[in-house]
């Protein structure tokens, strides 16, 4: 039988008895190891889709007659909508644009008038 080297936890530092590919000493240790690589940009990513959560929630807060509806800048802005964050944009043949957010969409009209629609 051929002398392997011994592996430490990439986290804890301690030996390491099982498969030649192992790099952790436990679930808790591969877990707590990833969990620190990955900090940063799961804070990105969790802030980003809270946004776009809560902007759907506005949306579809609104009763919507044959798929639309019309609304105020500031009655969106008064329910916390945040008008950074959609998850696409929709342009027609007359070159309309609508932003969406999943399938609830709005688009902007004079005097800071909003139509929004549901996509079916």
């Amino acid at each position: 039988m051929e002398h392997q080297q011994e592996k430490k936890c990439l986290e804890c530092g301690e030996k390491i008895k099982g498969r030649v590919d192992k790099k952790f000493c436990s679930d808790y240790c591969r877990n707590a190891y990833n969990n620190k690589l990955n900090k940063d940009s799961k804070n990105l990513v969790r802030n980003i889709n809270n946004r776009l959560r809560k902007n759907y929630r506005v949306l579809d807060s609104f009763t919507l007659k044959d798929g639309k509806t019309r609304t105020t800048k500031t009655r969106l802005m008064d329910k916390g909508f945040d008008f950074e964050y959609i998850t696409n944009l929709y342009t027609t043949k007359k070159g309309t644009t609508y932003y969406f957010v999943y399938d609830l969409g709005y688009l902007p009209l004079d005097n800071d008038y909003y139509m929004i629609v549901k996509r079916e």
